[in-house]
């Protein structure tokens, strides 16, 4: 790749941080080599080791972010920093500099490009009990409710249109980032690619902040929540079909002996799935009514994306004007 074509562009290196001493110095000078006219951002959330100051001997802009969470640590840097392209990793020294990211973004137009461990080295590399069976959960979920091809849901390594970045609205306050970011471009048509990245798992003596259990319910709950928002009908539609099933499974019987004795015998039953199928019917026209508003907010999306191309020209006309005279 032609390096010269960096400084045609503002370029952003995002490194959310939290207790990385032991290797985040790393990570900035193999970023600032890879990426040599970028500026390297360092979220320090809330370290109480040396992460600030080996950050800063290492040639990176550090900042603080005092809300902890990883989701909270992105929402700052998505308000705060102004790039054309944006590239994050973690700092952990688990993902190297990939510069074809750059060229994703800035040449073809990609609005998010997701670093894919998952079809290199992840599952030779990560010794975590449960995480990689987790991340297939996952992305079997995400794949199948939202109908797109992606292998690796929630990887830290990634790269952003300004785009995307300034019209994601996040919501999500931890490790549940990732799966929000995927979800949003899926949900909202915005062109995504996955690029492999070899992965290599944390040096001896550094410590993961993810905890199995506990972030991984948050996904899954993460994936539920937006699931309901962006596709309504669905959501509703699968949650009436169930309770219409398990009302029929009940009542059938119940049916089926005053057919053949003329008396309704389990009176509680009878009453119990009639509420059972109105709430049915409730849950499929709210998922109606809700996708109808669903549909309008994307339409609102759509309408803010042209906004902000075209607050970009007219930046861009003042700044050529100011130059020529």
């Amino acid at each position: 790749m032609d390096t010269n074509n960096f400084k045609l562009y503002k370029i952003a290196v995002l490194i959310p941080c939290y207790n990385e001493e032991q290797t985040i110095a790393k990570v900035v000078k193999d970023y600032k080599k890879a990426f040599p006219t970028a500026d390297i951002y360092v979220y320090d959330n809330n370290s109480t080791d040396y992460t600030q100051r080996n950050a800063i001997e290492a040639g990176a802009i550090v900042r603080i972010c005092k809300a902890q969470g990883k989701g909270n640590v992105i929402r700052q840097m998505f308000r705060e920093i102004e790039a054309d392209c944006y590239i994050m990793t973690d700092g952990d020294d688990t993902y190297p500099p990939v510069p074809e990211m750059f060229s994703q973004i800035v040449d073809n137009k990609v609005d998010m490009v997701i670093g894919d461990r998952l079809s290199s080295t992840y599952f030779q590399e990560n010794k975590r009990l449960f995480h990689n069976s987790g991340n297939r959960i996952v992305r079997w979920l995400i794949n199948t409710l939202f109908d797109v091809e992606v292998k690796d849901i929630m990887t830290g390594s990634r790269a952003f249109s300004r785009q995307f970045v300034k019209t994601f609205q996040v919501l999500s306050k931890g490790f549940e980032i990732e799966t929000e970011m995927t979800i949003h471009v899926a949900a909202h048509n915005m062109r995504m690619v996955e690029i492999p990245v070899e992965y290599r798992d944390r040096p001896k003596g550094s410590v993961s902040k993810l905890n199995t259990y506990s972030d991984g319910a948050k996904v899954l709950g993460t994936i539920i929540s937006l699931f309901k928002n962006y596709c309504p009908f669905k959501f509703f539609g699968i949650l009436s079909f169930l309770l219409m099933f398990v009302a029929t499974l009940f009542i059938v019987p119940v049916l089926s002996a005053y057919g053949q004795t003329g008396v309704v015998e389990k009176f509680p039953t009878l009453i119990v799935c009639g509420f059972t199928y109105l709430v049915a019917f409730l849950s499929l026209f709210t998922g109606l009514i809700l996708s109808n508003l669903s549909k309008k907010e994307k339409q609102d999306f759509e309408w803010k994306l042209v906004q902000l191309e075209l607050m970009k020209n007219t930046q861009e006309s003042i700044q050529r004007l100011g130059e020529y005279k």
